[in-house]
């Protein structure tokens, strides 16, 4: 059983790289230097979609009892840690959905290969953050995770909406083809948008209400173990043999 199980956790990972190679490689990259939608779509699956698979394929990796501790568990600082992760997240969701970066992915398809890199690096680091236990020394609390996790999807989330509100086409380097029955420039922005809302929906809003669900149940647990006005905590030191208290008498 515990084979079957490590062996279960492989496929996200597994999935994680068909993904990033289909969309990296010919026909798709093609699409990709052609419509906005299909580089959206690319952007999604390196930025959010992927490195959330290869998290959760590195979260269910079991440890032989000599195996040593890995960067989070050393950590004395796990706020700080996070921090720079989610800020290189943004950093590089921004950088990469610029109108004059999008452009550039046009016309130089060459540039996918740095996209792909700094999405995965940023948003691994990230997801692994996100998917650690709150337990033990160097974890992140869940409240502090459904944070990053609200932040990076708002990031992608505002992003869309300044595009979509958009009166001009953000992406001018997009050919659509110019037959009379092909894609506009206004629906291929507007479908760019919609998956930019739907992925990142997908990843991340499990992971908030997860997150807070699990956090309000540990809460409202703690609540019912305080001890009953009038009553010593468990953990007091027991009264000398002898003595009893005045009521008693």
């Amino acid at each position: 059983m515990p084979t079957l199980l490590a062996r279960a956790r492989l496929w996200p990972g597994i999935v994680a790289v068909i993904l990033i190679t289909i969309v990296l490689l010919p026909p798709a990259a093609g699409y990709a230097r052609q419509y906005a939608f299909a580089e959206a779509l690319q952007f999604v699956i390196f930025a959010v979609a992927g490195p959330a698979l290869l998290a959760w394929a590195q979260s269910g990796r079991t440890r032989s009892p000599g195996w040593p501790p890995d960067s989070g568990e050393r950590s004395r600082r796990p706020g700080l840690r996070a921090t720079i992760w989610l800020a290189a997240f943004i950093t590089v969701t921004v950088a990469w959905r610029l109108p004059t970066t999008v452009n550039a992915l046009a016309r130089h398809p060459a540039l996918a290969a740095a996209e792909m890199i700094t999405l995965l690096a940023a948003g691994t680091g990230l997801w692994l953050e996100l998917t650690k236990a709150s337990h033990g020394p160097g974890q992140l609390p869940r409240p502090a995770r459904a944070a990053m996790a609200a932040a990076a999807m708002w990031t992608i989330w505002i992003l869309a909406y300044l595009t979509g509100m958009s009166n001009a086409s953000w992406f001018v380097a997009y050919n659509h083809g110019g037959s009379a029955g092909g894609l506009s420039a206004a629906a291929d922005q507007q479908i760019a948008v919609a998956i930019l809302w739907v992925v990142p929906a997908l990843c991340f809003l499990p992971v908030l209400y997860v997150t807070v669900i699990a956090w309000l149940g540990s809460a409202s647990l703690a609540g019912d173990e305080r001890p009953a006005p009038g009553s010593a905590p468990a953990d007091w030191p027991r009264p000398p043999r002898g003595w009893r208290s005045p009521h008693a008498r």
